[in-house]
């Protein structure tokens, strides 16, 4: 669990003044934009092969949007991290809520550096 304030852990990545250095960065700043509605950095931060790619970019704003807005952002537990040379792979614990009820999930993200930039590409659900 990140103990860093907003405006020293993400803003920097929200604001796109600097990109995260390392996928677990990657994965904090993506948590946070969901919780703070922010879906062109989720756009953004996502891997061209990715399966939302396909959608139409309205599209996957409205969905992002819409999960943002239903749902209540408790917790990210960083589980487990492993870097290779230019992919990595996250897992982690979401803690949310939605409606009241727990909607907390673990997943193992892989995360793969292009051009110098980390971006999510795929998960797998635990």
């Amino acid at each position: 669990k990140s103990q860093k304030k907003y405006n020293e852990c993400c803003r920097p990545y929200h604001e796109k003044t600097m990109h995260p250095s390392h996928a677990v960065a990657l994965m904090r700043s993506r948590y946070s934009a969901y919780a703070l509605g922010l879906a062109e950095y989720i756009i953004e931060t996502t891997h061209p092969d990715h399966a939302y790619m396909n959608l139409k970019p309205w599209e996957w704003r409205e969905k992002i949007l819409h999960f943002s807005q239903e749902t209540e952002f408790l917790d990210l537990e960083i589980l487990a991290f492993e870097e290779q040379e230019e992919k990595a792979y996250v897992t982690f614990t979401a803690s949310l809520a939605q409606q009241g009820k727990d909607a907390s999930y673990t997943e193992k993200s892989l995360f793969e550096l292009r051009d110098g930039v980390w971006l999510y590409k795929e998960a797998e659900f635990l």
